[in-house]
């Protein structure tokens, strides 16, 4: 079976969650475990906290572990790994009343040096106020490194994911300072940015950045020995930032109302209007879809895109007053098989899988 051209297929996304999912959650389960070892309370709580309410960007990721040549149960151990690293850190610098840029700094160096095979870990807490996690954050980054290690291709996708995780870390180190200053320390970096990415605007390409989609592709496409650094490009191009910018862009989206009560960041509440909004959000949809159709495995690519809408879009937040309307005009854009994925998302959430 050609899995690249099967994914979308309804079979396949059961089997998929049947065979994958189970893999995910040993994992999750194996880093529970020692996140409930670590010795600094906040931490530990922090670290269990990740785990539990973020497990759905560990499941959603796994999707690459099918990416053709690669070895299934390695991508699933790294993308756990490196996706845990940014879901602990964002709630290290989110969930607890803390807004300083050299501690973010310091604790998201673990994002660029999982990446980096040859790097020794840093004291990632020596400037935030809790330290002593029992080498958690140390030990998922060095399973990230003996991962990417052993990639054939390794050295071609080297510097595309570093350049990815840079700026991931850019955006997450100033998205959570204080609201007074944060917007102007994010335009701070995006304007020197965004003229590498003329039609976007400087708010959907900082939402592009906060994707690791992009790097989950790049790692499991290096298991071809003969991959050249012209289809690396091309595949990081296509990801970022269009893939990358629909992923979290949807992500936003169904926030929107949590996030206005809340007074979080929300890049979707800088459209001027409604009509904006669905208009941009489209064309994401679109130019994604016609980005992944120039790949390699085209099939695989657009079935991810597919994915996203109809994971995010059949979330109950989706079905909001807020989102309703542009919902139903992105499944439409889908097409057929993003309402058949839709509807299959709608079964999984009422038995308690995704």
């Amino acid at each position: 079976m050609d899995i690249a051209k099967e994914v979308s297929k309804p079979q396949l996304i059961y089997s998929f969650v049947k065979t994958i999912f189970p893999a995910v959650k040993a994992q999750l389960s194996f880093w529970e475990e020692k996140a409930g070892r670590c010795p600094d309370r906040v931490l530990g709580e922090q670290a269990l906290a990740s785990i539990a309410h973020k497990e759905f960007h560990c499941l959603g990721g796994s999707i690459y572990s099918l990416y053709p040549g690669a070895r299934v149960a390695e991508v699933i151990e790294f993308v756990v790994a490196y996706q845990t690293i940014s879901d602990y850190l964002d709630n290290l610098v989110d969930a607890l009343e803390i807004q300083d840029e050299q501690a973010f700094r310091q604790l998201h160096l673990a994002m660029t040096e999982a990446l980096d095979a040859d790097a020794r870990c840093s004291d990632y807490y020596a400037y935030y106020p809790h330290r002593e996690d029992g080498g958690y954050l140390a030990e998922l980054v060095q399973t990230c490194q003996r991962r990417v290690q052993k990639l054939p291709s390794y050295e071609v996708v080297r510097p595309y994911m570093m350049k990815l995780a840079e700026l991931y870390t850019l955006l997450q180190v100033s998205k959570h300072l204080h609201p007074a200053e944060r917007e102007q320390k994010m335009l701070g970096w995006l304007e020197q940015v965004i003229p590498e990415y003329p039609g976007l605007s400087v708010w959907e390409l900082a939402a592009a950045t906060g994707s690791t989609l992009g790097t989950f592709c790049l790692f499991a496409m290096a298991y071809d020995a003969q991959l050249t650094d012209r289809e690396a490009k091309k595949v990081r191009d296509a990801y970022f930032p269009w893939i990358t910018g629909l992923h979290i862009l949807l992500d936003y989206f169904i926030d929107l109302e949590e996030d206005r009560k809340t007074n979080q960041l929300n890049f979707v509440e800088y459209y001027a209007s409604k009509k904006e909004q669905q208009e941009r959000l489209l064309l994401f949809v679109e130019t994604a879809l016609s980005q992944a159709r120039s790949l390699r495995y085209p099939d695989f690519h657009e079935a991810i895109i597919r994915g996203l809408l109809a994971m995010y879009l059949s979330d109950q937040k989706g079905k909001s007053r807020e989102c309703g309307q542009v919902t139903a005009e992105l499944i439409r854009a889908g097409g057929r098989p993003v309402k058949v994925l839709f509807w299959i998302c709608l079964q999984l959430r009422k038995k308690g899988k995704l």
